[in-house]
């Protein structure tokens, strides 16, 4: 077996030396300014990207690293910032912490937004707020300028955004009278708008998580998956890769399967039962062809693979213990054989 490609789904935030906790608390009690605690967290960002290069990572992420929080970055990327933080906009890192902390200050006196688990962990995530009119707009570039970042310390990242389905499920709608789905004909404009902007700036690939994959979707919102899938994948030129983890795909797995993108990642730490399922379903595509042609060769480009990738998330990304090697190349293995090499990708489970 030659080298197959490695990709790492997001590093630690917090430092080696727990650097960004320190400094967020230094930050928050006076004793930091802005600029230093920007610098602290340019400064993991930085050695967090060198280690993987010189660990011979093939994809590498970016704008895997928060101040706070991956879901409160994505709602000011998205713009989806509450009324009552209006007046706080003209500073946009006392408007993020205010979201998630509160602000009393200066004659503003606004509460945090809500804070949930994320999902079966023991960390938590700021809860985006829905309202039936609610628009959207391209509010942070923080995705597009850690890409450039990591460009010029010579590293082509692969950026990471939260998926728009995931997005919407792990929203609260605020007032009664509608569905949040509805939201998605404004929502969907963006990511487009942010993805091209990830591809002008020089990005290949783009990360899009969608945990609730693996959870159970309605056949509305399995519906709204494709479509949304659909628009993303003609958008751009991007590899898109749709990520999944901490359970298995189940009645999602054929849905998964066949979106319309690059590639797709599955948790076989939390559901190793789910390889064989998702390599019988993963698609073969027919070679386009012009003119006569004999029924064997037909057949035989009929039967040729397409480059859709599997990314198999078979390092534990959630403990600290020693990798089950065996287990790992077991699954490797037995997914390079049925889709080869080039379509395999090696990647921790979350």
């Amino acid at each position: 077996m030659n080298k197959l490609r490695t990709n790492v789904l997001g590093m630690p935030r917090i430092g080696a030396q727990r650097e960004l906790k320190k400094a967020c608390e230094a930050f928050w009690a006076g004793k930091i300014g802005k600029e230093e605690l920007l610098e602290i967290g340019k400064a993991i960002r930085k050695d967090n990207w060198e280690r993987q290069k010189a660990a011979g990572i093939d994809l590498i992420p970016s704008n895997d690293f928060s101040l706070y929080d991956q879901v409160l970055d994505m709602s000011l990327t998205l713009g989806a910032i509450p009324a009552r933080y209006d007046g706080l906009k003209d500073d946009p890192l006392k408007l993020y912490f205010a979201m998630a902390r509160g602000y009393q200050e200066g004659g503003e006196d606004v509460i945090a937004m809500e804070m949930t688990k994320w999902f079966d962990t023991n960390y938590h995530y700021i809860v985006p707020e829905f309202t039936k009119d609610m628009s959207f707009s391209l509010f942070s570039h923080k995705a597009v300028d850690e890409f450039k970042e990591a460009l010029a310390l010579g590293i082509k990242t692969k950026p990471v955004i939260l998926g728009p389905i995931s997005y919407l499920r792990l929203g609260k709608a605020k007032e009664e009278g509608f569905c949040k789905r509805e939201l998605m004909a404004a929502l969907l404009p963006v990511y487009v708008e942010l993805l091209k902007e990830l591809e002008a700036a020089g990005a290949e690939y783009v990360q899009i998580d969608e945990p609730y994959l693996a959870l159970d979707l309605c056949d509305h919102l399995k519906v709204l998956t494709e479509a949304v899938y659909d628009v993303l994948n003609e958008a751009t030129g991007l590899k898109l890769i749709v990520t999944t983890y901490f359970d298995g795909l189940k009645d999602n797995a054929e849905l998964a399967v066949n979106l319309p993108v690059y590639g797709l990642h599955i948790d076989l730490v939390r559901a190793p039962e789910q390889l064989d399922e998702v390599l019988d379903l993963f698609p073969k595509g027919k070679m386009p062809y012009q003119g006569k042609v004999s029924p064997l060769l037909l057949n035989m480009l009929d039967n040729l693979p397409t480059d859709k990738v599997l990314s198999l998330g078979v390092v534990d990304g959630r403990n600290i213990w020693k990798n089950d090697y065996e287990a790992s190349l077991a699954a490797i293995s037995k997914a390079v054989e049925k889709l080869g090499e080039e379509r395999v990708l090696i990647a921790g489970s979350s």
